[in-house]
């Protein structure tokens, strides 16, 4: 089987640009394009609540497939930070798999979707720990094997950390695929300040205080942030919640903790892909040339597509379905 690399990928003018292929990818106007079949997922979704251990809880959703008799097996996804399991690029890889036979479960991180209640203590990019529980607790309610993992930008770099930590925990994961991950928090997170277009930032900070600001309502007898802390950059607003709300001592230790630059994935116990685009605005593509991988970890660089965009054309489909569904179907032909 000749499986899609990112080199097939070529779209037309304009979506050559990467900066296009980055606002389209998680727009309004995208999800109002999308063909019907992309929003398949939904339907009849299960919408549970997972063990994250400790107490912690987790939302996602379960939907079953119907394409075959029986299921090729488990696919979960992980969304970007400050996206959900609602999340454009979420619902249409989870829509595409479902009609390759794959049953699939979408988990909310901490904090995101409508899940702000769940939880007292604030998300943060060094959770991976309740990721992995609420991973062993989906396989044990959802046996069909094998399970495969996707995930993007942020959620890719949790894909990655938790396919490290899958064989110890005892989850049967046998591929994990990111798209776009932050490799190095400390480049590729402050790129949005130092090197990307003003509007990036406004658009992550919008959404990361009105995020905040629920998580307030939720819990009005716990200060999490001060009113003139909302007011900061990226870097003050990060510094600030690190210092107040964790154990780490430094904004950089705390950065340090969910990095996955240099040689951190040479001991990758499974098979894995990363897909990443040279043009994506949000994601240094620096940081993905200095990583060192084992022969089991493939490295695809493409040239178009963006932060998670990999959009085809007008029908806003994405490159990154056939990618996902192609190497997901490698490890599990069809019953």
């Amino acid at each position: 089987m000749t499986l899609p690399q990112g080199k097939d990928f070529r779209p037309p003018w304009p979506l050559t640009s990467g900066h296009i292929q980055t606002m389209l990818s998680s727009s309004g106007v995208r999800r109002q394009l999308l063909p019907h079949r992309a929003h398949k997922v939904q339907t009849g979704a299960e919408h549970v609540v997972v063990d994250g251990g400790e107490g912690v809880r987790l939302t996602g959703a379960y939907t079953a497939q119907s394409a075959l008799p029986a299921a090729r097996g488990l696919a979960v996804l992980f969304h970007g930070w400050e996206g959900s399991v609602d999340s454009t690029y979420v619902l249409q890889t989870g829509s595409r798999l479902l009609e390759e036979g794959w049953d699939v479960f979408r988990l909310n991180f901490r904090d995101h979707g409508d899940s702000h209640r769940l939880n007292e203590a604030l998300f943060h990019s060094c959770r991976i720990d309740e990721v992995v529980n609420a991973l062993a607790d989906i396989a044990r309610r959802y046996p069909a094997r094998p399970m495969a993992l996707a995930g993007f930008s942020l959620g890719g770099n949790f894909a990655l950390r938790a396919a490290l930590r899958a064989p110890r925990a005892g989850i049967p994961l046998v591929h994990a695929l990111a798209v776009c991950p932050i490799i190095d928090p400390g480049e590729g997170l402050f790129s949005l300040e130092e090197s990307a277009p003003w509007f990036y930032q406004a658009y992550f900070m919008h959404k990361w205080r009105r995020s905040l600001k629920t998580k307030q309502a939720a819990f009005p007898h716990k200060q999490f942030f001060e009113l003139a802390e909302l007011k900061q950059s990226l870097r003050g607003l990060t510094e600030s919640l690190v210092m107040r709300h964790t154990d780490f001592g430094s904004l950089q230790a705390y950065l340090d903790g969910y990095s996955v630059a240099g040689d951190a994935l040479a001991s990758m116990p499974i098979p894995a892909t990363i897909l990443t685009a040279e043009d994506d605005p949000v994601i240094p593509v620096s940081g993905f040339r200095t990583l060192r991988l084992p022969p089991n970890v493939e490295l695809d660089i493409a040239r178009y597509g963006g932060h998670c965009g990999f959009i085809r054309g007008f029908d806003m489909t994405s490159f990154t379905d056939d990618y996902i569904a192609a190497r997901f179907n490698a490890i599990a032909p069809a019953p």
